[in-house]
């Protein structure tokens, strides 16, 4: 999201989706003209993005509401939105940035669930194919992020069920995967995500600083990140970075991130392209370049 344009009295934004009742009256032209309007308003915001030298931008997963549904050839405005993706990507990669996505929550690789599975490889493989009518590399360049995110009592277990979907998915997709690290004790620390998942099939780590805090396991903060990067071979890492939103809310959750952050460590910034993860977004942003 850009708050910027998204405040404007027309707002700018690329996250138009629709309600199941809505997809099952409207269905595939009505979802064909929100992904149009989500890809021109998406050429917009990286416009803004290129103009204000914001080079990483991590885009909404409901770019193409109800994906899952249809082949995007199949939507009637296709010729246009190929137009627009493929704007889009040539706009990226003239100005060296790099556009990601993060599949929602329910997005369960190692689920016990094989239908959840299922439906989690099918969320990846849209997502390749968004990058793919960018003309977007397949690389972790242009990431797609997803967490384990549990552990269903079995870590061993919910590894391997991680590696065989990882396994599974087409070579677009797979190149393009990325895991991060989780925010709770008990669940993947970027070492055993490291062991796991990248040693067996490739899949970079991305190192979320706020969750390294409660997944340390003994790790300082520059050694995980350490063994993130190693797992990312010559393309350059991606790091999340934010702040609790406790230290100015005691009463917020320690998971929660703050609408700003104070500053960013000097070595992550040179190490890593790093994201912001901030609730005023780009704002956050523009006060740290400015402090």
């Amino acid at each position: 999201m850009n708050r910027t344009l998204r405040d404007r009295d027309d707002p700018v934004r690329c996250n138009r989706d629709m309600r199941r009742a809505t997809w099952e009256s409207d269905g595939l032209p009505y979802a064909s003209e929100l992904t149009r309007q989500n890809f021109a308003d998406l050429l917009t915001v990286l416009r803004w993005n290129r103009d204000h030298d914001v080079r990483f931008y991590r885009c909404t997963s409901t770019l193409v509401p109800w994906n899952s549904q249809f082949d995007l050839e199949a939507l009637p405005d296709y010729d246009e939105i190929r137009r627009l993706a493929e704007a889009c990507g040539a706009l990226v990669d003239d100005a060296g940035m790099r556009l990601t996505f993060h599949p929602d929550y329910w997005c369960k690789l190692a689920s016990e669930s094989p239908a959840t599975v299922d439906r989690s490889v099918e969320a990846v493989e849209y997502h390749a194919d968004w990058l793919d009518l960018m003309g977007l590399d397949r690389s972790p360049r242009y990431a797609i992020n997803v967490h384990i995110g549990a552990t269903y009592g079995d870590k061993t277990a919910t590894a391997e069920r991680f590696r065989d979907a990882v396994r599974s998915l087409s070579p677009g997709a797979r190149r393009r995967l990325t895991v991060e690290n989780d925010d709770k004790p008990g669940l993947w620390s970027v070492t055993e995500l490291a062991a796991s998942v990248s040693d067996p099939v490739g899949v970079p780590v991305t190192f979320d600083y706020l969750h390294h805090y409660f997944t340390d396991r003994g790790d300082t903060y520059r050694e995980g990140f350490e063994t993130a990067a190693a797992t990312w071979g010559d393309v350059r890492p991606i790091a999340h970075y934010s702040e609790p939103k406790r230290l100015r809310d005691p009463e917020a959750r320690p998971q929660a991130h703050a609408d700003r952050v104070a500053d960013l460590p000097a070595w992550l910034r040179e190490r890593a392209d790093v994201m912001v993860e901030a609730g005023a977004k780009e704002r956050a942003l523009a006060e740290i370049r400015s402090a």
